[in-house]
């Protein structure tokens, strides 16, 4: 039976479920460069290099094993333009008997598949994503009857079943996680190496080409271009960060550093979120690491934790909220995304750096996404979605499945609870101990009042006195409300006008 297997961007692995058990002889393997993927929102110009750079180099693999490839460049002047189009002309072009896919990651694209199931005139066969490691029926067997959604218990629950870091039933070193020796500010460190980085292939020089006149107007510098786009050169940049970076990435994971973009992170998300590494394998590896004593268990534990605990976690949540999470608002914001996030212009050296990061690189690691772009849309009041759409568009790892959770849920609490048990709000202070940002700001972290104050100052104050009818009764955020309620009127009134000077001037440029 010729089977047509229509292969997503995001699904690069030869091991997805949709070519399990494809025939050389009968089967075509579609795959489609869409523009209206492409500007869904306005993706990073170098996003958009990655992923396609990623399919060409995944359909000449397949090739190379004697697969017939249909695959469908943007720029063909018969290209539709959508999945759907394309797959229609497919389907006319090879006439299957059966269309096989794998579950998309997003849910717009999901509702296309079962739109696809019910209309085609051919057997539809859509197969769960087992790249991940737990699936959408496990995950909501695991959230069934629970008041909270706690990742620690998820993690420990995903820890036993893969049998990571594990001796029996308990965890190795007496405890499941060791957070409290991590999260330790860094120091400047000339040796400290940057990611692995990949010279671009032709097949990649191509794509540049193509995106740099294609999509002129999008967000970010196209080059230099240095990701990986294959799974060889995926894996050597994995080797490479266990060798140079796990052994201190734990004590350094929450730190940020003027100039440092990267310091001990991995940057191996987006090659996980398009298949060229498997989550499973990554983390073996990683415990393979402490087992033979090159790096200590903390980083370790906290490395895992990120995979097969966050990273599974948010998806969970994604499934179990969509597809009315990234709509939701708990906290009626409701100021539009300010120009300076696409510009980094800003006299405030953190996000001046994290912007101005993420504009080179498509990259900045969680914290500068948390605690400074993130913390910052929420003290400021910014409409959610807005917010979400920005982060969607910015970073090359970005897939809804992912990004939405830590937009919506964690960054911005506009979930109103189900991901966070209190916001991540922080004033100045929490930049100044985690960072050197604050040694060349034109503002003070130490001042909490008038023109020389750090922005987030005032507004972290103004942010928990405008939301305490919603937050005040939060056991957790008691102590901060304590210190709100006992501050004076006139201390009230100056958090007020500092905080609406600080939001005009981010209107006007001025910040």
């Amino acid at each position: 039976m010729k089977t047509l297997r229509f292969i997503l961007g995001d699904q690069l692995s030869p091991k997805v479920s949709a070519l399990r058990g494809a025939d050389t002889t009968t089967d075509i393997i579609l795959m489609v460069e869409a523009q209206a993927e492409a500007i869904s929102v306005r993706h990073h110009k170098k996003k958009i290099a990655f992923i396609l750079a990623s399919m060409r180099a995944f359909a000449e693999t397949l090739r190379g094993q004697g697969f017939t490839v249909d695959y469908v460049r943007i720029d063909d002047p018969e290209n539709t333009g959508s999945f759907d189009g394309e797959l229609r002309r497919a389907i006319t072009r090879h006439d299957p008997q059966a269309l096989e896919m794998t579950r998309a990651s997003e849910w717009r694209v999901l509702e296309m598949q079962r739109h696809w199931a019910e209309s085609l005139d051919l057997q539809v066969i859509l197969r769960e994503d087992d790249r991940f490691l737990c699936d959408e029926a496990q995950f909501r067997a695991w959230a069934a009857g629970r008041k909270s959604f706690v990742m620690e218990y998820f993690y420990r629950e995903m820890r036993r079943r893969t049998g990571l870091l594990m001796e029996g039933e308990q965890p190795v070193g007496g405890k499941w996680n060791f957070d409290h020796e991590n999260r330790k500010p860094a120091k400047p460190d000339l040796f400290m190496l940057p990611p692995h980085r990949v010279s671009p292939s032709p097949i990649t020089q191509e794509v540049i080409k193509l995106v740099s006149s294609r999509f002129v107007d999008h967000f970010g510098d196209l080059e230099p271009f240095w990701f990986a786009t294959t799974a060889t050169e995926a894996e050597l940049a994995r080797d490479h960060f266990l060798a140079n970076h796990l052994p201190r990435f734990g004590e350094t994971q929450d730190a940020m550093l003027e100039g440092q973009a990267f310091l001990n992170h991995a940057v191996l998300s987006l090659y996980l979120n398009v298949g060229l590494l498997e989550p499973l394998d990554l983390c073996r590896r990683a415990e393979a690491e402490y087992k033979a004593g090159r790096a200590p268990l903390s980083a370790v534990e906290g490395f895992i934790r990120q995979i097969i605990g966050w990273r599974e976690y948010v998806r969970g949540i994604y499934w179990l909220h969509a597809p009315d999470y990234s709509g939701l608002n708990h906290l009626d914001a409701k100021r539009p995304l300010p120009p300076l996030y696409w510009t980094g212009q800003t006299k405030m050296a953190c996000m001046a750096a994290a912007i101005g990061q993420t504009k080179r690189e498509a990259y900045a690691h969680h914290i500068q996404r948390l605690m400074v772009t993130g913390n910052f849309a929420m003290l400021a009041g910014l409409n959610p979605h807005e917010v979400h759409e920005w982060y969607l568009s910015v970073y090359a790892d970005a897939f809804e499945w992912v990004e939405v959770p830590n937009t919506i849920g964690m960054a911005l609490y506009a979930d109103g609870g189900i991901m966070a048990s209190k916001p991540y709000a922080a004033s100045g202070a929490y930049i100044h101990k985690m960072s050197d940002y604050c040694q060349s700001c034109a503002y003070d972290p130490a001042v909490k009042a008038g023109p020389r104050a750090c922005p987030f100052n005032p507004l972290y104050w103004d942010f928990i006195g405008r939301n305490e009818d919603k937050l005040g009764g939060n056991p957790r955020m008691g102590p901060v409300y304590a210190t709100w309620r006992k501050m004076g009127p006139s201390r009230r009134q100056e958090i007020k006008a500092d905080a609406l000077r600080v939001l005009e001037a981010m209107n006007h440029g001025g910040l």
